[in-house]
């Protein structure tokens, strides 16, 4: 064989990798409104920066006639590029081969990359879109997830792990991407599930379709199993890209920092009105954020789950942050289990990833009732307690209004850790309500007129910021319009924060 040969051979091999399972199958990918993983790829990283790894990688099976029916590559791209300028590794299942199952080929392939981003120290994302295990390969196939897995947890904090899912998750496919950061799904075109609906109705005679167990509008309103979700691929693929935007490559880096011509001294006079003088007076706390981040550039997180609470990520002066606020046009914003559990994993990521915590308070405490105490709201409380305690990043609290009870203290307290706390004059931090208060101190003893001033003395006394801020628990009262400002000046300050908690191996979540 001379040179040309050789040379032709390369070439031959490589457009036998990138037909994958074919034209025909690539055709019917298209006709159920799915992109190619190849296309994927491409479409996530920036224009000429892809490097393939194992292109050429066939499965090793020769059970059930498999050896007759080999692909080069076998059904997963991997590989890595840039995104945004940065180094960003990737894999993606290809559904036109063998329906994307897992092999145990395919499985070194994902493992491989998995090892280099954590050596390297860059984010790995995760293109899923597979019926889950190649069942002729039996337990090498499951090994093969397993040690997916195991990779998942090692590198969890390490380097931002995220998940697309772009087509079925089933079966034991699913812990790989519940195990990452972040998972992203398509309207209508993507489903995760353990158990699929003919299971389901066999075991438990449930009729179920296959959108409502698992589609992207169930785990991102009632499960809360996913993040984000988009309305066509294109547009879930961006999604990624502008969340990579806000995050480091890894562990030891800081947040990339994007220029911004939004004044750092900015001052907003409709923030003087935005909080009611009534307490008991919804308003949108996305109102208050939105003017006060950089160019009201906000991606939320869990955007339609737990929604009395928000969390997302913004710029102040340039620097990502991580945001967190009860929301008071939702359930009053109260804490319950879901909103606990949404805002302790989220302040967790931003600890991992250096990401300093903006915290906005107006809650009235935890969500009363049976379902919520049976459900454990003690526990789940507890964990977003224990998150914001946990973080060493620097920590600015803001108070717009209410501030009750154990709810205070959860949410980023001076108590437990916080750097700067602010508050406006329109906030009330107590053990609870004048109402509640006096009926307690009081035994309901008082006729109406009593009790009226009574509720007019509490609420003199304590509905207000200047009994914790005369005991140092409020570093400042600021005026709503400086808002901007004084949060950014505060995350100045904090930039070189050095803490660190107690050595050990690591601590006891309630979960």
């Amino acid at each position: 064989m001379n040179l040309e040969d050789k040379y032709n051979k390369l070439e031959e091999l490589n457009k036998l990798a990138e037909l994958s399972g074919g034209e025909t199958r690539k055709e019917k990918q298209h006709a159920a409104g799915k992109k190619t993983a190849r296309e994927r790829v491409l479409l996530l990283l920036d224009p000429g920066t892809f490097t393939e790894i194992d292109k050429l990688m066939l499965h090793r099976n020769y059970d059930f006639g498999m050896e007759a029916h080999k692909i080069y590559g076998d059904g997963l791209i991997s590989g890595y590029g840039k995104v945004n300028g940065r180094l960003v590794y990737v894999f993606a299942q290809d559904f036109t081969v063998f329906g994307g199952s897992l092999s145990r080929a395919n499985a070194d392939k994902i493992v491989k990359i998995q090892e280099l981003a954590l050596k390297m120290g860059a984010p790995l994302v995760g293109l899923n879109d597979s019926g889950g295990a190649r069942i002729q390969e039996g337990v090498e196939s499951l090994a093969g997830y397993a040690d997916i897995f195991y990779n998942n947890v090692i590198s969890s904090g390490v380097i931002p792990q995220i998940s697309a899912i772009l087509g079925p998750c089933a079966g034991g496919a699913v812990y790989s991407p519940a195990l990452t950061d972040f998972i992203f799904m398509v309207n209508e075109k993507s489903h995760m599930f353990v158990t699929g609906p003919e299971v389901i109705k066999t075991v438990t005679h449930e009729d179920v379709t296959k959108e409502d167990l698992g589609g992207a509008n169930t785990h991102n309103s009632k499960s809360g199993v996913a993040h984000f979700n988009g309305s066509d691929e294109e547009q879930t693929i961006m999604m990624i890209r502008e969340l990579l935007s806000f995050i480091p490559s890894n562990n030891l880096e800081d947040p990339p920092v994007k220029p911004t011509i939004d004044s750092a001294n900015r001052a907003d006079e409709v923030l003087q009105d935005i909080v009611p003088a009534d307490p008991n007076k919804p308003y949108d706390m996305h109102n208050i954020i939105q003017r006060v981040i950089d160019n009201k550039h906000f991606l939320e997180v869990q955007a339609q789950y737990a929604q009395n609470i928000i969390v997302g990520f913004a710029r102040f002066g340039g620097k990502p942050v991580g945001i967190v606020a009860n929301q008071p046009q939702n359930l009053a914003g109260v804490l319950d289990i879901n909103s606990s559990t949404k805002a302790a994993r989220f302040v967790r990521f931003c600890d991992a990833f250096n990401l300093p915590l903006v915290t906005f308070v107006d809650v009235p405490g935890f969500l009363p009732g049976t379902s919520q105490e049976f459900g454990g709201i003690i526990k789940h409380g507890a964990k977003l307690l224990y998150a914001f305690a946990e973080a060493t990043v620097p920590k600015i609290t803001l108070i717009t209004r209410k501030a009750y009870g154990g709810a205070y203290d959860v949410m980023s307290s001076k108590h437990i850790g916080a750097d700067v706390n602010f508050a406006y004059p329109t906030a009330e931090i107590a053990v609870m309500g004048p109402e509640g208060a006096i009926n307690i101190i009081h035994h309901n003893k008082l006729d109406e007129e009593e009790k009226i001033k009574a509720v007019d003395e509490y609420r003199e006394k304590f509905a207000n910021p200047y009994k914790a801020a005369s005991l140092g628990y409020i570093d400042e009262i600021i005026n709503p319009r400086d808002t901007r400002k004084k949060i950014i000046d505060a995350l100045d300050m904090t930039k070189n924060k050095r803490k660190s908690n107690p050595p050990k191996k690591h601590g006891n979540i309630p979960l």
